[in-house]
């Protein structure tokens, strides 16, 4: 008998406090094969992170209540266990490539979301493990 490797769906972390938004973009990813996860703002998806869940990417919108896009990068930057992970900035602001360099995110995807953006920069930047 032969073995055969499985592997894990690639695992994004979706941080975006509408709804809709959150709801569109999990399912066009889950649809291409990915395991999504959502959070509704940064401390959401810190207290996600920081119990163990490990994404292969995180897409990330910047103006959020509770905890905005700009204080959870500075704070998964600052976390030894999370800084590695790529971050995709979501935002329909103009400046938003001036930002992402600010934030040192790996790219940005501008709303209204592309699909076919985003599943470029999602396939680029998040594979599937073993």
């Amino acid at each position: 008998m032969v073995a055969v490797a499985k592997t894990t769906p690639p695992r994004v972390l979706i941080v975006e406090d509408d709804f809709d938004i959150r709801a569109m973009i999990g399912l066009a990813l889950e649809m291409e094969g990915f395991e999504v996860t959502a959070a509704a703002n940064g401390n959401e998806a810190l207290d996600r992170l920081r119990s163990g869940y490990r994404p292969g990417l995180i897409l990330l919108d910047l103006m959020m209540p509770v905890m905005n896009g700009w204080e959870f990068r500075n704070a998964q930057r600052a976390d030894p266990a999370l800084a590695e992970i790529p971050t995709v900035i979501l935002s329909g602001d103009g400046n938003v490539a001036q930002k992402t360099a600010e934030l040192a995110a790996a790219s940005y995807i501008r709303k209204p979301v592309d699909l076919e953006d985003l599943h470029a920069a999602v396939k680029s930047l998040c594979s599937p493990s073993p």
